[in-house]
């Protein structure tokens, strides 16, 4: 998929060079794998989403691992915006009752950030009538997942060497005051169920 903005349009919290690699590298060739792998087969046509659940039921431990980070890419992209967003007042209202302010919300997405250990995602999520910050290793996904995904960040290292080295914090602090979607985690809220994006 191609990203929603230019490649320079999250600068300077994330730089023209983390995008061309982390979106022109890493993530086409997890395009290229799934697609490589499901070539000839019943699911050449199928859904990325349908994909991502075959492969986890049938227990496809290779296929699952790059079509889900394919998804997760995907979905990480419209988590950020170059512009500032604000959340709906009704997720607004639900981040209140659940953490206190959107500072708060911000702060605890950095805290889960830096203490996942190695590789792997930060969700924020609507589990029923909670809203949780919750993490997930490796290419584990939002897809087929009881809770329902509002943002992710990414926290796999390819997401922050190149412009932070290895701290870890400075970038998750930069990216969560000034470049996540809060409308498009608005709109995730909104819908309520389904792990599909634009």
């Amino acid at each position: 998929m191609p990203l929603p903005y230019a490649l320079d349009a999250l600068e300077p919290v994330i730089s023209r060079e983390t995008l061309s690699f982390h979106h022109g590298k890493h993530h086409r060739a997890y395009v290229k794998k799934t697609n490589d792998a499901v070539a000839g087969t019943a699911l050449d046509d199928a859904s990325l989403e349908e994909i991502v659940m075959q492969a986890r039921q049938s227990g496809n431990t290779a296929m699952f691992n790059q079509a889900a980070q394919v998804w997760n890419h995907g979905f990480y992209w419209h988590s950020l915006s170059p512009e500032p967003t604000d959340p709906s007042p009704e997720l607004l209202g639900a981040l209140c009752r659940q953490f206190g302010a959107l500072a708060d919300v911000e702060a605890a997405l950095v805290k889960a950030g830096v203490g996942h250990f190695a590789s792997g995602w930060v969700w924020l999520v609507r589990d029923g009538n909670d809203i949780k910050i919750i993490d997930t290793h490796d290419a584990e996904t939002g897809v087929g997942q009881s809770w329902h995904p509002l943002l992710v960040i990414d926290v796999w290292e390819h997401a922050h060497y190149v412009d932070y080295r290895n701290d870890r914090e400075a970038h998750l602090k930069a990216l969560t005051s000034d470049r996540l979607n809060w409308q498009f985690a608005s709109d995730n809220f909104a819908r309520g169920s389904g792990w599909t994006y634009p």
